[in-house]
């Protein structure tokens, strides 16, 4: 269920079509309320430090060509084009998602309310002082529960259609939490398409969308700014695609390539037209795409099957939305500390098609919490995961590697640490001890190179190795 609001921008620059801002919950059942008026008041509600840096997809997508913004504002967004009302008139697409996380919620009334502003800045290409379009729009959120503050998925989703001649500019554009002094901006340059006969649109990831007849209005669609699908949550990644002066039942090929430039998928589909504009709804379904990011290109197929225009658009298959996009078998090894082998062989051996539902039924099986939208077991896990990184680099692996790391993934923070006095810094053989009341248990790392190489002692790995199958069986 989708709630959707609209209103107009606070400085509203001729050409601009109406903005739509949306609290979104993806293909899901997990609806939410929002209205899009005022300013946040009032003290600010705790916030919950984003858990999984080391994950953070932000450079996967900045090096796709969208613009994405991280810490301490992460927020993704990306162009799309679609014929306008004339053929020198291109209608731009732009849109941007982020989580609740990503804003200060504070109570008002019954439910909990947030306020940010967007803004967005065309210029002509090499002209900084030339604003060509401006949109300044301020939105508000608001849900209905205390726990909706927190979600880390893509929950929240901005649009807005913008008429531009075709050219080369230079697009601005800035986020800004209401309730606090977070804030961010990416820029990037913008080559504007002309979208004459023969052409197609960009195809457009989406969660919904309509066809229309003509280039008059926007089509009535919900953007899916990241291109971004849940695997063995969502069933496919819906495209939406539209072809301008085509002939009646014009065929269009679709091909998706993985990261390695291989073919995961292929189609063609007919192009169905109504009025001037033929346009099609494309669900490529995830088990085919895979885990990651790929690449979809579209091309008109002519009578002799000779390919004509053609478009692309860069997509992404993630195992979790606030996750970075990982291949499966990265995932598979990132988790060795998280569940026992029995489980992680089953990832493993499953076939690619049946990877979705056995990652499906994983989940299932060590969601702490599965009332709520987001898996506390493994946020905990990535966030300890990450500090281990921080805190264990200085030796000759990742942190998360080490023994320490290992031992504070599984087990969490020791209750002590006794270690050798800081003269002893360089010497071979000092010795630190870990020690944890909750298992009666002390585990001893010794330095043999004197260069903060820890490891731990036989008898100390393998008393570890003992708590730890009886942690990793745990039901989580």
């Amino acid at each position: 269920m989708l709630n959707i609001g609209r209103t107009g921008c606070m400085a509203m620059a001729s050409g601009l079509l109406p903005v739509i801002v949306l609290s979104i919950a993806a293909c899901s059942s997990r609806a939410r309320s929002a209205e899009h008026t005022g300013a946040a008041n009032g003290p600010p509600a705790p916030r919950r430090a984003p858990a999984n840096r080391v994950f953070d997809p932000t450079s996967i997508y900045a090096s796709a060509g969208l613009l994405a913004n991280g810490e301490p504002l992460p927020f993704v967004g990306d162009v799309r084009f679609l014929a306008g009302r004339t053929a020198d008139t291109t209608l731009v697409l732009v849109a941007l998602s982020m989580a609740n996380h990503a804003l200060t919620f504070s109570p008002d009334g019954d439910v909990q309310r947030a306020a940010y502003t967007v803004t967005v800045d065309i210029r002509a290409a090499g002209e900084r002082d030339t604003v060509v379009r401006r949109i300044v729009t301020q939105q508000v959120v608001r849900v209905t529960a205390s726990r909706e503050t927190t979600r880390t998925d893509e929950s929240v989703i901005f649009q807005q259609f913008v008429a531009l001649p075709p050219g080369r500019y230079t697009i601005s554009l800035g986020v800004r939490d209401a309730g606090s002094a977070r804030a961010g901006t990416r820029e990037r340059g913008l080559e504007v398409p002309r979208l004459g006969p023969g052409t197609l649109s960009t195809p457009m990831a989406v969660y919904r969308a309509s066809p229309r007849a003509d280039g008059e209005r926007p089509p009535a669609l919900v953007a899916n700014p990241r291109g971004m699908a849940v695997f063995g949550r969502d069933t496919g990644l819906m495209i939406y695609l539209e072809g301008y002066g085509l002939d009646s039942a014009t065929r269009v090929a679709l091909t998706s390539r993985n990261e390695k430039d291989a073919i995961a998928w292929r189609d063609t589909v007919t192009l169905a037209r109504q009025g001037a504009i033929s346009s099609a709804i494309v669900t490529i379904p995830l088990p085919k795409l895979g885990v990651g990011r790929a690449t979809l290109v579209v091309s008109v197929l002519s009578q002799s099957k000779a390919e004509g225009d053609s478009a692309r658009v860069p997509l992404f298959v993630s195992l979790g939305e606030e996750w970075a996009i990982l291949g499966f078998d990265e995932m598979v090894e990132y988790l060795r500390y998280f569940a026992p082998a029995v489980r992680l062989d089953a990832l493993r051996n499953a076939t690619p098609e049946g990877r979705a539902a056995a990652w499906t039924e994983f989940l299932a099986a060590s969601d702490p919490v599965p009332a709520t939208t987001e898996h506390e077991g493994l946020r905990a896990y990535f966030a300890r995961l990450q500090m281990a990184n921080e805190r264990y680099r200085d030796e000759s692996v990742q942190g998360w590697l080490t023994d320490r790391g290992k031992v504070f993934i599984t087990l969490g923070e020791p209750d002590q640490i006794v270690a050798q006095a800081e003269s002893a810094v360089n010497q071979r053989g000092r010795a630190q001890v870990w020690a944890f009341g909750q298992y009666q248990l002390r585990l001893v790392f010794i330095d043999q190179t004197g260069f903060g190489h820890w490891r731990l002692t036989v008898g100390s790995e393998a008393e570890f190795e003992s708590i730890a199958r009886r942690e990793r069986g745990r039901e989580r």
